[in-house]
């Protein structure tokens, strides 16, 4: 568990924002790391806040980071290893049929969920009341 909160001011231009707050008093400044692919990035900054145990963490997505796929950026506590958010970079057009045929068969299994879950009520009504 970690002794900060991070919560998501924006996400423009290239950089995802954050302001990242220490839960007791005093808190000092954390290291963070931000991680794509296991891989820390450069050029992250922390920035103390007018309000004392604040900081305003600022992570540019590289340029390599951009492209067909799913590039999910993890944002730990250093010192703990504990993660603080995540942020996800989707793009592509083969990522469009991905997303489709991930979809129909989600749906697909819920449907098949639902129906055994309907059976296992009807079969549980029945030994009960026989």
């Amino acid at each position: 568990m970690s002794a900060y909160t991070l919560t998501k001011t924006r996400f423009r231009d290239g950089n995802w924002q954050g302001l990242l707050v220490g839960e007791a008093r005093g808190t000092s400044a954390p290291e963070v790391v931000v991680t794509l692919e296991e891989v820390p990035l450069r050029g992250v900054t922390l920035t103390e806040t007018a309000d004392p145990g604040c900081w305003a963490l600022d992570v540019p997505v590289p340029v390599e980071a951009v492209g067909d796929g799913v590039r999910t950026f993890v944002i730990r506590d250093a010192e703990s290893g504990a993660r603080l958010d995540s942020f996800a970079l989707i793009a592509g057009e083969a990522l469009d049929d991905d997303l489709r045929a991930e979809i129909s068969l989600l749906r697909a299994e819920l449907d098949l969920l639902k129906r055994a879950f309907r059976q296992h009520c009807l079969d549980s009504g029945k030994t009960r009341s026989g």
